[in-house]
């Protein structure tokens, strides 16, 4: 059984840097994660802190989404100049960053002249370059599992979501990984996702937290505990995530080319 944060009556939820870092519906990971305390009638406080504003240390769960390579690097910067995030995951905090945001919870991520930049190290990983065509897609990981920060190793299932990034994430030695991609890039070796106590990192859109309520609910039981985790009505989720994943194996959400690709193939 995992070990809750100490925590008030209330989850204080916040999102950062929506307006630099919100593409593919990201945002959403904060409505659902609130949305899916409220039915179980727990108070939740979500805050939404745009660049260049102050960010509290304070809060329970942070949510970084994705973004293009230039917003990525001046929320780096904000970041490592803040401290804030840095300091409320050394608290406990839970962290969970999507694609763009993962990159920046790393040691490293090229930035959109290919050079370099040094990350918060939050997450045991590097992003890199690599001379292969862009991540786009779904990208389907069988058989998941996330290593919670009492070491407990929990089955997800299948992880549903949609790519789309043209570097590759190298996980280090002391980080875990939710398992093996089936369909889609992943981290580009395989795998899918870096994990490191309490901060998460995925490329999954989608959000991944609406398509994924179990990933949703495992981040939540981490602040809660097991007790507060009583069981919801996800049949309608579960139906529709049946089909995405039968539609995604049989290829019909793959993205199409356009003309521009096909007579620079031809």
């Amino acid at each position: 059984m995992s070990t809750p944060r100490p925590t008030e009556s209330m989850v204080r939820i916040c999102s950062l840097y929506p307006d630099l870092l919100g593409t593919y519906g990201d945002g959403g990971n904060a409505t659902v994660l609130a949305q899916r305390l409220r039915w179980r009638d727990i108070n939740v406080d979500l805050v939404s802190i745009d660049a260049g504003r102050s960010v509290p240390d304070s809060c329970d769960l942070y949510l970084v989404g994705g973004g293009e390579d230039g917003p990525q690097t001046r929320a780096t910067q904000e970041l490592q100049t803040s401290g804030a995030l840095r300091r409320a995951a050394n608290n406990g905090a839970v962290v969970f960053a999507v694609c763009a945001g993962m990159q920046i919870l790393g040691e490293r991520f090229p930035d959109m002249d290919g050079v370099d930049r040094a990350g918060l190290g939050l997450l045991d990983c590097v992003t890199v370059r690599v001379d292969r065509p862009r991540a786009v897609g779904e990208l389907l990981t069988h058989d998941a599992a996330v290593t919670a920060p009492d070491g407990t190793v929990r089955p997800l299932g299948t992880l549903t979501g949609f790519e789309n990034h043209a570097g590759r994430t190298i996980p280090g030695a002391s980080a875990t990984t939710f398992g093996r991609v089936e369909i889609g890039e992943g981290n580009g070796d395989g795998t899918e996702g870096v994990i490191n106590g309490s901060v998460v990192g995925t490329y999954l859109h989608g959000p991944a937290l609406a398509r994924n309520p179990a990933l949703a609910d495992e981040l939540l039981r981490w602040i809660i505990g097991d007790a507060a985790l009583t069981p919801l009505d996800d049949s309608d989720v579960d139906a529709l995530r049946a089909d995405r994943h039968l539609a995604a194996r049989a290829h019909e959400l793959a993205p199409q080319r356009s003309w521009r690709d096909r007579l620079r193939g031809s």
